[in-house]
């Protein structure tokens, strides 16, 4: 029988795949006691496409997790990511019927239905649909409108949709591992949960989750997601540079990039060599660290200025009070933050998860942001702040998809 107080959360990104096992107590405290992590094959740019490499890879981290935890897990919450997301933001709008005009449960429900009643294609499905605020006869600005009293209800949501084809193979490959899929949380999503703060939320935040093979755009404006996007480019993109430009295996590039790696030209001393292994039997050969800052800068510069060019045109920009936060695998790079700080022009951190306890500083960094804040997700559950499907059936997965995971697997 599962152990409900043992949380397992599995981050499968493109370049890595990461599982965290956490105990929870009575008062829903999380405690990190074991972190796995295997390189991950079997996707592209977020989407799995090799199904027996993913679940390898899912297998490899976690059986680490378990190692380092001493126990053993049957479910997992996981994110899920890449080009396929969208968001959107709905209205809706319906008539108070609770009695003497006093808005119930069934009221908000109503009005988040007819939020969420969009059209969209076929092959995709409803994700999360997050309530950003909500209007009583004008009113706005309010966070719970349950008990109040009114005749008009309007709800603004949040909308985040995705591939149905794509959250299936996902799943698939976690549950041929052998493992089952108690939820699916938007990754960016539940990165924002472990490095966001609530004043951050409320200002205005724009946080960047810079992976191996996607790059996470998700805006936070009073409070509540206010913009979803998925670039399709990332680290492996620097990566890749360097492999070409320094002609040398994709491996050497990596090691590097992390190694000797930097984003912004200021931060570099001129002259300071970096050696570059050898291949096929040829000398290592050496290349300036300034040289090595060219080829990285202006595809960093790209990314950060493809992101602004998502967010400017619909005037988002000026509601950045709190500016800028980097994550994941990429904000580790040096000078990711002076860069960001160029091309945003306002105030830029990296974001990273707090101290939980347990095994330490080790999950610390912005590169297991996703898989902390699943955790975080599942610990808090329904008495969370909404970041999940409203459909109950659901449990916060798609709800169709839900119904095709009981069908297929049990």
């Amino acid at each position: 029988m599962a152990d409900d107080r043992v949380i397992a959360a599995l981050d499968i990104g493109t370049s890595t795949v990461v599982v965290a096992i956490a105990d929870r107590d009575d008062d829903g405290k999380l405690e990190v006691v074991g972190l796995g992590t295997a390189p991950s094959h079997g996707l592209r740019r977020g989407v799995v496409i090799n199904i027996e490499a993913t679940l390898r890879s899912v297998a490899a981290a976690v059986e680490a997790a378990e190692q380092m935890a001493g126990r053993e897990i049957s479910g997992v919450i996981t994110g899920i990511a890449g080009g396929h997301i969208e968001g959107l933001n709905s209205r809706g709008v319906v008539a108070v019927t609770g009695k003497g005009r006093e808005i119930t449960e069934d009221d908000i429900d109503r009005v988040i239905d007819a939020a969420k009643a969009v059209v969209i294609p076929m092959d995709r499905e409803v994700i999360h649909v997050i309530p950003q605020e909500f209007v009583v006869d004008e009113q706005g600005g309010i966070k719970n409108p349950l008990d109040m009293i009114g005749v008009r209800l309007e709800a603004e949501v949040h909308i985040i949709t995705g591939s149905v084809t794509s959250a299936q193979n996902l799943v698939k490959c976690v549950n041929r591992a052998g493992f089952k899929v108690n939820d699916i949380v938007l990754q960016s999503l539940a990165a924002a949960r472990a490095v966001l703060t609530d004043d951050e939320k409320e200002l205005g935040v724009l946080l960047i989750d810079l992976g191996g093979g996607t790059t996470d755009i998700l805006m936070y404006r009073e409070g509540a997601p206010f913009y979803t996007s998925v670039l399709p480019v990332g680290g492996a993109q620097v990566t890749g540079d360097l492999s070409i430009m320094l002609k040398t295996p994709t491996e050497s590039a990596e090691m590097i990039k992390h190694e000797a790696g930097c984003c912004y030209m200021p931060l570099v001393e001129p002259g300071e060599p970096v050696i570059i292994p050898g291949v096929g039997g040829r000398p290592p050969a050496s290349i300036a660290r300034d040289e090595l800052c060219r080829i990285i800068e202006p595809r960093m510069a790209e990314i950060y200025t493809m992101v602004r060019e998502k967010i400017e045109p619909k005037g988002y920009l000026r509601h950045l009070g709190a500016g800028v936060v980097l994550t994941g695998g990429g904000a580790l790079l040096p000078g990711a933050v002076e860069l960001a700080q160029d091309v945003f022009e306002t105030s830029v951190r990296i974001g990273q998860p707090g101290n939980l306890g347990g095994i330490g500083s080790v999950y610390q960094s912005p590169e297991y942001s996703t898989v902390i804040g699943l955790a975080l997700h599942a610990a808090a559950g329904a008495d969370a702040e909404p970041t999940v499907a409203v459909d109950k059936s659901g449990a916060g997965i798609l709800p169709g998809l839900m119904r095709w995971f009981r069908n297929f697997f049990e």
